[in-house]
């Protein structure tokens, strides 16, 4: 069996060292497909690092676990994001990951739960992850089961009808066991979140949708591990993290740069990051 337990157990020097292996296997595997979206996977890995390595009850010899947490990545084309930490945690091999986007790989361009063990949610459009998150809890409810549901949602993808819907639903059916993070890195496809449509205070907002609210810096490991063990500790509603990121965290010519959105490094931006990351 794999762990059973909730997390990890891992210390947040073990987290900051896990979330840096996985910023190398970011640029590593978009690099190698020539494609893909670093900015977002990087701004969310620290993120996942806390989550899996503190909170995520899994099984990585048995993916298909009744009773297993449930992680949903709305903002499915921050996939290098889930391959590098299920890689860590056990369920893809290195040659699964670095096989990215290739045709017939396991790790598709946008994460996919047919392809891929460890994954809990098919992605495309963006926006469905919140209301398909809901169905997961309310199905664990029906179920008498304890397990979690943890989406993650990217800042500009909450310019979505869907998203505030659900929002809504979420707190008319008091779902306890839904718990959301916000990667608020300030950046979506085209350019400034700001510049495209701008989605506001949204800690207020969320809250206004009676949800339960924290705010964070998202690549402080101690304030994660922190909202992560106040959001698993509440269990009469849904609630979120707002985590402040830097879109590209880690990488200088990446960081706050749109251009990295959907951007590959190329052979010396690959030479520069993995020196800046060692």
């Amino acid at each position: 069996m794999g762990m059973r337990t909730r997390g990890m157990g891992l210390d947040v020097e073990a987290l900051q060292d896990m979330a840096r292996r996985c910023r190398v296997s970011i640029v590593k595997m978009t690099h190698a497909a020539k494609s893909g979206h670093p900015g977002g996977s990087l701004s969310s890995i620290d993120l996942l690092s806390g989550l899996y390595g503190t909170q995520m009850r899994i099984d990585s010899d048995d993916s298909d676990w009744s009773d297993r947490d449930r992680f949903i990545m709305s903002k499915g084309h921050a996939s290098p994001a889930v391959y590098s930490i299920l890689h860590e945690v056990g369920y893809i091999s290195l040659e699964d990951m670095m096989s990215f986007r290739e045709l017939g790989s396991v790790c598709q361009g946008h994460v996919d739960m047919k392809w891929t063990d460890g994954v809990d949610f098919s992605a495309g459009s963006l926006g469905m992850g919140l209301s398909f998150g809901i169905g997961c809890a309310l199905a664990a409810r029906m179920d008498n089961s304890d397990r979690n549901v943890w989406v993650m949602l990217g800042d500009g993808e909450i310019q979505e009808g869907e998203v505030w819907e659900a929002f809504m639903a979420a707190d008319f059916h008091s779902i306890g066991n839904l718990k959301v993070i916000i990667d608020r890195n300030r950046i979506q496809n085209d350019d400034f979140v700001h510049l495209q449509m701008e989605v506001g205070d949204v800690v207020s907002k969320l809250e206004s949708f009676g949800w339960d609210v924290i705010e964070i810096d998202g690549h402080s490991m101690v304030d994660v591990v922190r909202a992560l063990d106040w959001a698993n500790s509440h269990d009469s509603g849904p609630v979120a993290i707002v985590a402040n990121t830097v879109k590209g965290k880690g990488v200088s010519f990446m960081e706050d740069n749109p251009a990295f959105h959907g951007k590959a490094p190329d052979d010396e931006e690959l030479r520069q990051a993995l020196e800046e990351l060692k």
